[in-house]
């Protein structure tokens, strides 16, 4: 059966887009002007497109986008441009692209928490974990600081947004997701525990720490954060991209390629994590991969069992645990529209599955997308859409219902 009416819908993966006073509203006065700020450029002047691989994406502007001022982020000085990253929802697809540029150009839902719930009423979901856009999926834009009190404070002023505004305008219907200041592991333990005991359900973490600079999963050193995201029983959200890397591509080739093949960050980050050593040391942290979808998983975790069987014994490699049950113990992936990846769930783990909406970017179903769900789950029992669609999620990430 389909999903059911009596059903909500519950996303873990949707994006914010940071409103202009997000840090002016929370910073000092002395990091006023170093902090983030949106500042207005002519179209002419701005650097709008993204540098992926080597290759320089974007969409092209309209005329009457060309012939206005632009807005961007200013950080330290740095320009950051693409201030929305996508947010096409509502758009014709013909007009996709990575614009829009200015806020008066896309939904208000992408950054008025009261609108975002209209636009779920009218999306048909019911709840939503949403990741930062300027701030990147990890708060990893804090990394570019060179101010690192500033960059904390940076940090700090994006988790109190998301927990003190957005989520506080409906908390049965936002999931709390925060930001670590990642360059340093005593600030992420404070953080994290200075962000839990004001709610937060799920922390943002890169899914190629080593690509960033920092410690990697085969070392040791984030196991005392590690240990205290345990002791949270909050699951770490690993958002594909968050790693600063993208999929290879050939030069000259479409944004549609690097589209095509993110989950592929994700297949890299499982694999790490089944042979690192960070869930026989951590043995309850659970780790959810973001957008990276679900139909590839049977054969990732297939193919490490395999090659554990053969190799293990020359390695430094567990010899008694198979990777495909750390995976069943503590990894989570999301899907938008994966009939495959629905058709295998059993292989996957119906209890490993949760679904995903991607408000406000080019692959959301807005306002879709529980039709969509309902489609793609229609020929699944009622109880398994029940757990992929609402019960996975209230136990992974501890939100109960309390809307009853």
């Amino acid at each position: 059966m389909p999903l059911q009416p009596w059903m909500k819908l519950l996303s873990t993966d949707d994006h914010v887009i940071e409103h202009p006073k997000v840090w002016s509203d929370r910073l000092p006065a002395k990091y006023q002007d170093a902090g983030p700020r949106i500042i207005e450029k002519d179209a002419k002047d701005a650097n709008l497109g993204i540098t992926v691989g080597g290759n320089t994406l974007g969409g092209t502007l309209t005329a009457a986008a060309a012939a206005k001022k632009v807005q961007l982020w200013s950080y330290e000085g740095r320009e950051y441009p693409n201030i929305a990253l996508n947010a096409v929802a509502g758009r014709d697809r013909a007009d996709y692209g990575v614009d829009p540029v200015r806020f008066d150009e896309m939904l208000p839902g992408c950054y008025d928490p009261v609108a975002r719930l209209a636009d779920m009423d009218i999306d048909g979901v019911w709840a939503a974990l949403c990741f930062p856009s300027f701030a990147r999926f990890a708060c990893t834009v804090f990394l570019d600081g060179k101010d690192k009190d500033l960059a904390l404070l940076g940090v700090q002023a994006y988790n109190d947004f998301i927990l003190d505004e957005w989520c506080a305008t409906d908390p049965d219907r936002y999931i709390p997701l925060v930001g670590l200041p990642l360059w340093d592991e005593e600030l992420c333990i404070q953080e994290l525990q200075r962000t839990a005991a004001k709610g937060a359900k799920a922390a943002m973490f890169p899914e190629m720490p080593h690509n960033l600079g920092l410690p990697g999963f085969y070392s040791d050193g984030w196991d005392r954060f590690f240990s205290a995201v345990e002791e949270t029983d909050m699951p770490l959200a690993m958002h594909f991209g968050s790693g600063g890397s993208a999929p290879t591509m050939a030069p000259g080739a479409p944004l549609a390629t690097m589209i095509t093949m993110f989950s592929t960050n994700s297949m890299g980050t499982l694999t790490d994590l089944m042979f690192s050593p960070v869930f026989h040391r951590h043995p309850s942290l659970k780790v959810g991969l973001s957008e990276g979808g679900i139909g590839w998983i049977p054969y990732i975790i297939e193919r490490a069992d395999y090659v554990w069987e053969r190799h293990r014994f020359y390695q430094n490699v567990d010899q008694t645990t198979r990777p495909s049950d750390l995976y069943r113990r503590h990894i989570h992936g999301c899907f938008i529209s994966d009939e495959h990846g629905v058709a295998s769930r059993h292989a996957i783990g119906i209890d490993n599955i949760t679904w995903e909406s991607d408000y406000p970017h080019s692959d959301s179903n807005w306002p879709h997308s529980r039709k969509m769900a309902e489609e793609v789950f229609r020929d699944v029992p009622d109880d398994e859409v029940h757990r992929m669609a609402e019960l996975n999620v209230r136990r992974l990430y501890n939100f109960p219902d309390t809307s009853a």
